[in-house]
């Protein structure tokens, strides 16, 4: 590697590219590259894809036009899911320098040796299916809330995901490895810890341990003051973990939990590993033990074959679920995937439109989720100022509050009396005065 330089990175996707994308600039820091933004000309640019929708994939190029107009001359890498799936294709995109696959990503720091415009693109990026490592990590920038890495790879191979294709065979580390990086963020001055990875419930199998090992070990660490575990598949979201958070202090009751579909017809094709009645079942149980929990859910409209009743199916179950929010993807066709062999394709108009019914919904279970906190008061953890004259943060369960920040102390937890639901779609708050 060269002795120093700039730096600058874009992330785009999930939380685990932003965990990996400090990784790596963490490798690069320890051999002189300083950190900069895009706008600062820096010398090298990193482009962390991510590869779930097409507009993902025009995200990239567009990022890569914008560097190259900060600076001409700035040497071009991608790395992530789509650079693992479709390095050709990136390597082809004018200004590109260097394509890494999901292993050699890592292995950046060793190959900036020559920092020189390439006339086409380099690809190093090995077969998926030899990675083996994992290699664990946090988010670092943010002080109030860090993502660490406890899992990566998907052993599942639903019908229209590409996850395992990019990113390979479900892996983690041991509970000892990951509690010893949770210390490392902690000392950070991070007060909360967001566990994120491809398939996190999927923890510790290969070392006969599990999740409810892991957060047990996690709840005793000192000056962390909040845990959220981030997106579980239903099946593996075992009513014994629910338990714990509900007597947890520091993990949060706040679930993240994939739906895709409201319809056990529709769920087959996908090739998910529950039904129904089974999430409804994991739904119901978590309000007996957490009523006020937040609750999000994935779900995704225009599947091959989701006709106006399955789809009804989809819409009729979440309203009927007493959930908090949901995330709606419109369904995209992706290369290699097993869905691009049903033939009964989903016209482009009517997935909007299904994507834009679900979205009001959405609106309506948040706006019920937050009206059952307005007249209380709630811990909220403090972020840093987005808009002048307001902090925000969230109360455990997962409701946005702005505070004024004259008032306000970021990275703190500070009672806040919850007073309206502000048009933008937050809850207005005031400092609880003692």
């Amino acid at each position: 590697m060269i002795s120093g330089g700039t730096v600058a990175f874009h992330t785009l996707g999930c939380k685990l590219n932003f965990s990996e994308t400090s990784t790596i600039a963490k490798q690069l820091a320890e051999g002189g590259f300083a950190r900069v933004s895009v706008d600062e000309q820096p010398d090298v640019v990193v482009i962390n894809t991510c590869s779930v929708t097409d507009n993902a994939d025009a995200k990239c190029r567009n990022y890569v036009r914008r560097s190259l107009t900060a600076n001409p001359l700035a040497y071009i890498v991608v790395i992530g899911c789509y650079a693992q799936l479709k390095p050709q294709e990136i390597a082809a995109i004018k200004g590109v320098d260097l394509v890494l696959g999901a292993n050699e990503k890592f292995n950046l720091s060793s190959m900036l040796s020559d920092l020189s415009k390439r006339q086409e693109g380099e690809v190093i990026a090995g077969e998926i299916k030899e990675v083996r490592d994992f290699i664990p990590g946090f988010s670092s920038g943010d002080r109030t809330r860090t993502f660490l890495k406890v899992q990566d790879g998907c052993d599942y191979f639903c019908a229209f995901c590409t996850i395992p294709l990019a990113r390979g065979r479900s892996r983690s580390g041991t509970i000892e490895s990951t509690v010893a990086q949770a210390n490392k963020a902690a000392a950070t001055g991070a007060k909360e810890i967001v566990l994120t990875g491809v398939n996190i419930g999927d923890f510790g199998k290969a070392n006969d341990e599990n999740l409810l090992g892991l957060i047990t070990e996690l709840d005793k660490i000192n000056g962390v003051e909040r845990f959220r575990i981030s997106s579980i598949e239903p099946n593996l979201l075992t009513e014994e973990i629910i338990d714990f958070v509900a007597e947890s202090d520091k993990f949060q009751p706040h679930f993240h939990i994939p739906l895709q579909s409201g319809s056990d017809e529709i769920l087959s094709a996908m090739r998910r590993r529950y039904r129904t009645d089974l999430y409804k079942s994991r739904i119901e149980y978590i309000r007996k033990k957490m009523p006020e929990a937040g609750i999000g859910v994935d779900v995704i409209v225009g599947f091959p074959g989701e006709c106006d009743a399955t789809f009804e199916e989809t819409y009729d179950l979440i309203n009927s679920l007493d959930i908090s929010y949901l995330h709606v993807f419109t369904y995209s066709e992706r290369p290699k995937t097993t869905a691009l062999r049903i033939e009964d394709v989903v016209p482009v108009p009517t997935r909007q439109a299904r994507n834009k019914k679900l979205r009001i919904l959405s609106l309506k279970k948040q706006r019920a989720h937050y009206e059952k906190f307005v007249g209380v008061t709630k811990p909220v953890l403090v972020e840093s100022a987005e808009s002048e004259g307001l902090r925000f943060g969230y109360t455990p369960e997962y409701v946005r509050v702005s505070i004024n920040d004259s008032e306000s102390t970021p990275n703190t937890t500070t009672d806040i009396y919850l007073n309206k639901i502000n048009p933008d779609g937050y809850v207005s708050g005031l400092i609880k005065k003692s």
